[in-house]
């Protein structure tokens, strides 16, 4: 009987097993993950989980018990130490070893962190990344207190707003001239900086942590143009890596990410590879997509291939952002855009459309879900509205998916 591995119990790691039963594979499955719970949500860790609207249980994926149920082996607060291809093995770090038919990884990424030495190792610092992280920094959130955030891309942004609405003083600093300027127009950061400085948040932008300052714990901070704070903690925004360390050691090939085909496999002709770490042929580049969609989308379709079956992953990104009342949704990739055209829909709702040489490439949409269903659907569909009855506010923006 095949026995099928799989390393990383995420969102991919989960989906993948998932799909791999509802397809009908009854081989042997394990599932290994590295945390002692299940499978489980990481978007709400930053939002819902922190702000204390969410318990642990409804944060899983699946109860537990339907893992049992589905013959899928769950190896809890496990971890692989290494891989041997040519074996086709894998070495957990208690020295077990497990024989596989076809090996999958999903191990998902790394934060990045501030250096040592400029106070990244001392207490008070965190990063957000799983439930433990958030579990730790809990407690933190007491009305009064002083976070820094440093770095102001979504988690920081996200951070900021559950700090704010428990009553807590907040600064971000931005090292860029913008927040949000690796991932969305000037049109964007323009309505998030708006609503942070709605509720309270200083933003500083064009201004880098210069180091923190504190004996065992962060006590304060000095900034790159001078200035000193007075903090009681920090929480460090400053992006993701693929966790490319097993792939490595096991000579694979590496390329912002594991390096995948179009059907998710990786050099080794019995390793896939799907979610944060692994990245993609896509419209003639090569890119990686840290989204839980693309976790999903791309897992399912490794899953198929593992089966035998020759399905190519076709990426449609999207993805969300929670920020006090505000719902940001996304749909495709703005990079390359030479245009954007702004629509007004009711109330507070707009959304930014992102034009490439005429071509509809992404939508930013703020508390406006049509617009956002909409956008998605035209470009999944290749069609590029004239901008002009894209801005008009009188637009049926449904009519537009069958003009």
């Amino acid at each position: 009987m095949a026995h099928f591995v799989v390393i990383g119990a995420g969102q991919a790691g989960a989906s993948l097993v998932a799909k791999l039963r509802a397809a009908g594979f009854a081989g042997e499955i394990t599932l290994i993950g590295a945390e002692p719970v299940p499978p489980y949500q990481r978007p709400p860790l930053s939002k819902a989980y922190l702000l204390g609207e969410m318990e642990e249980a409804r944060l899983y994926l699946r109860p537990e018990a339907w893992y049992a149920e589905q013959a899928i082996a769950l190896r809890t607060a496990t971890e692989a130490a290494s891989i041997d291809p040519a074996a086709r093995t894998v070495t957990l770090t208690d020295g077990e070893t497990l024989s596989y038919d076809a090996l999958a990884l999903c191990t998902g990424s790394l934060p990045r962190r501030l250096p040592a030495s400029i106070g990244g190792d001392l207490g008070g610092v965190y990063t957000m990344r799983d439930l433990r992280d958030a579990e730790t920094m809990a407690p933190e959130f007491a009305p009064g207190r002083h976070v820094l955030i440093v770095g102001g891309g979504y988690i920081g942004l996200e951070a900021a707003a559950v700090a704010a609405k428990k009553g807590l003083g907040v600064t971000l600093v931005e090292m860029s001239d913008r927040i949000l300027g690796r991932v969305a127009a000037s049109q964007t950061s323009d309505f998030f900086r708006t609503l942070h400085a709605g509720h309270g948040v200083t933003i500083r932008e064009g201004t880098g942590l210069s180091r923190l300052t504190g004996e065992d714990r962060v006590t304060g901070a000095i900034l790159s143009d001078g200035t000193q704070l007075e903090i009681d903690f920090a929480i460090v925004g400053v992006g993701i890596a693929p966790d490319t360390r097993l792939a490595e050691a096991a000579g694979l090939t590496i390329d912002n990410g594991i390096a995948t085909d179009a059907r998710a496999r990786t050099s080794d002709p019995h390793i896939w590879a799907a979610g944060d770490c692994a990245s993609f042929p896509w419209k003639g580049a090569r890119i990686r997509l840290e989204s839980v969609g693309n976790a999903i989308d791309m897992a399912e379709c490794a899953a198929l291939n593992m089966m035998g079956e020759d399905t190519p992953y076709t990426a449609a990104p999207w993805f969300w952002s929670d920020q006090f009342d505000c719902k940001l949704q996304i749909a495709g990739l703005g990079s390359g855009f030479d245009a954007i055209h702004v629509r007004r829909g009711e109330g507070e709702a707009v959304s930014h459309w992102y034009y490439a040489g005429g071509e509809l490439i992404a939508v930013d949409a703020m508390n406006d879900s049509r617009a956002y269903m909409v956008g998605k659907r035209l470009i999944e569909m290749g069609k590029s509205p004239d901008p002009a009855v894209i801005a008009d506010p009188e637009t049926n923006l449904k009519a537009l998916l069958k003009a």
